[in-house]
């Protein structure tokens, strides 16, 4: 029986539509924005295997300066707080709030893990209406490592006295579930967008594009 769920924040519960429109302010190509998310993601990677710790933020600016030098276009303040600056009110999918209240419902306990700063995260979860639908929240500052590395997994497991096997992990990003699955917690993967699931990483153990629908599954999970 699975009592507690941890949710990955951005594009899983988070809607990146805004994010989308506010970089197609200043790029035609509509691509821009998986580009620089790879590319902070290639950078928190890197700097985690290498044992070092940048905070998501200053990432995130260094992954979108590189992105404007490589279009050559201008980078004002103005323009990184305009585009940086939609991460604090990205809307929650419609989809959301129920599918937490049905776990809450079935008294699952409901966590979010992010790759974001423990004010981001809690400025998202405020802006988007979702605080109150959260049992607790966790960012990676607390272990200075970036996820998928399985130390932010471990760590929750260890703050909130939670059973491994008793858990799930949700995320719309292949690499996060690969991570939480080789943490030893169950994963579930919400279909956001088309893309394919990488073949060599380990597969998740349920899967929809619905979050409602996936979180039945996760109630009925055994």
């Amino acid at each position: 029986m699975i009592k507690t769920v941890l949710f990955d924040m951005n594009e899983t519960l988070l809607d990146l539509s805004v994010l989308k429109e506010n970089f197609g302010k200043y790029f035609e190509d509509k691509y821009v924005l998986n580009y620089w998310f790879a590319k902070l993601l290639h950078s928190s990677t890197v700097i985690g295997g290498m044992g070092e710790y940048t905070d998501f933020g200053k990432l995130s600016e260094a992954a979108l300066e590189s992105v404007f030098l490589e279009s050559d276009k201008e980078l004002t303040d103005e323009i990184k707080t305009d585009i940086l600056g939609s991460f604090r009110n990205l809307p929650a999918y419609d989809d959301v709030s129920d599918a937490l209240k049905l776990l809450k419902d079935h008294n699952v306990k409901v966590i979010s893990v992010t790759n974001s700063s423990y004010k981001m995260v809690e400025e998202q979860l405020n802006n988007s209406g979702l605080i109150d639908l959260f049992d607790s929240y966790y960012s990676v500052d607390s272990v200075e490592k970036y996820k998928p590395f399985n130390d932010i997994y471990h760590y929750v497991i260890n703050e909130e006295k939670i059973n491994a096997a008793e858990t799930v992990m949700v995320a719309t990003h292949d690499w996060d579930l690969f991570g939480a699955k080789k943490a030893g917690l169950h994963t579930a993967y919400i279909k956001r967008k088309e893309d394919q699931y990488n073949p060599y990483y380990l597969k998740p153990d349920m899967t929809n594009r619905n979050l409602v629908d996936l979180a039945q599954e996760i109630v009925d999970f055994n």
